[in-house]
């Protein structure tokens, strides 16, 4: 099939300008540009409520190889504010693809420039921090995008969980991975008795109710701002605050809620921004990363072991507030030295920077799913 391509720019907030393509032919579009460096995974990225508000730079020289799939969504919807790529393949080749990333694209009408030189941009970034950028289909003038920075500034102060949160509680259950992989022992012997886990949804992935699904726990998914009482309504053997966007100090009225689930005993286990929530709740700070963590190939650990694990976030814990008397770190990020992972000395409280469920990404933190459930058994008649 032959596309029709039409000039198209991308102007960040310094003023810097690069010139490329698109198949659209009206469009304009602001957001942070952020870029991410995983070799796959473009159809989780455009589809991960985290990214919300994101123009997302892939820094791998070409996406679509591989197409688009329903099954492989994060989301209901797109969040991100648009893609910039080296090129888009206009010939996948997989199995399970059902529609080509650029009739996606058109039919879901992202924004999107290609033929610009992304390993460049990415280190421009690198160097001088992400910031705010405008793409369009035509090149546009100062008003036009100075317009788009004031709207975009103005998103950048809210609370952006509260976007992309459930309105109502729904109960998940999926049988996509067993699908796609042979029950483990592990699996089958935590099926005899299910666990039942409340998340928190702050912009919660599927995959990551779909790894509790496939270890046989009842999932049940709340808005992020439900109070504790309303939670224990549910009688939780556990409760996961979710992965989410934006900036966590924004979500102070979350803070209350999770530390009464502290004291309560019940295990918690946080990812990404909830992550950061908990450490917020326990006395912490965090900080904005100068062009974040995003991509799949990030070591983290602790000493010599470490593990290759999914990043996406812009935003880490403090070092210098952290409570010492209450929690222990138990992973850092090797390429920074940043904060990864945090145990509570007194509570079964455990949380991570990165993402275990990966999707995409290596499996390499899996395992804590499987940790997580031995500690719900642990203290299911303790509660």
């Amino acid at each position: 099939m032959i596309y029709k391509t039409y000039s198209s720019c991308l102007l960040l907030e310094d003023g810097k300008i690069c010139q490329g393509w698109s198949f659209s032919s009206s469009f304009i579009s602001s957001g942070e540009v952020v870029f991410n460096t995983g070799m796959t995974g473009y159809q989780e990225v455009m589809t991960d409520p985290s990214y919300l508000g994101q123009v997302i730079l892939f820094t791998y020289p070409e996406i679509g190889n591989t197409g688009i799939n329903n099954e492989d969504i994060e989301s209901s919807k797109i969040h991100i504010k648009g893609i910039i790529a080296k090129n888009i393949c206009l010939m996948p080749s997989n199995c399970r693809s059902d529609i080509t990333l650029v009739n996606y694209l058109i039919d879901q009408e992202i924004p999107h420039v290609f033929g610009i030189d992304t390993r460049f941009l990415a280190k421009y970034l690198r160097e001088k921090g992400v910031m705010i950028g405008c793409i369009s289909s035509n090149m546009i003038n100062s008003d036009q995008f100075m317009q788009k920075l004031e709207q975009f500034t103005r998103l950048q102060n809210l609370n952006l969980a509260s976007k992309v949160t459930t309105e109502n509680v729904y109960s998940w259950s999926s049988n996509l991975l067993i699908k796609f992989q042979y029950p483990s022992k592990d699996r089958l012997q935590q099926m005899i008795n299910n666990l039942h886990v409340v998340v928190v949804d702050f912009g919660v992935k599927f995959n990551i109710l779909n790894r509790l699904s496939y270890y046989g726990c009842d999932v049940t998914v709340v808005p992020y701002d439900i109070s504790y009482k309303q939670i224990m309504i549910y009688k939780p053997n556990g409760i996961l605050l979710s992965n989410g966007p934006g900036d966590p100090a924004l979500i102070g009225s979350s803070l209350e809620m999770i530390r009464n689930l502290v004291d309560s005993n019940i295990p918690l286990f946080g990812i990404c921004l909830g992550h950061q929530l908990l450490s917020l709740a326990l006395g912490a700070s965090t900080f904005k990363l100068k062009f974040g963590h995003r991509g799949l190939n990030h070591p983290s650990g602790i000493y010599s072991k470490a593990k290759i694990t999914s990043q996406n976030h812009g935003f880490v814990v403090s070092l210098n507030t952290f409570p010492m008397n209450l929690i222990d770190v138990i992973s850092w990020n090797f390429n920074d030295n940043t904060i990864a992972g945090i145990v509570h000395i007194s509570k079964p409280c455990l949380s991570v920077q990165y993402h275990p469920e990966a999707s995409p990404g290596p499996h390499d933190s899996d395992y804590l799913f499987k940790h997580f459930i031995k500690v719900m058994h642990v203290f299911r008649n303790r509660i």
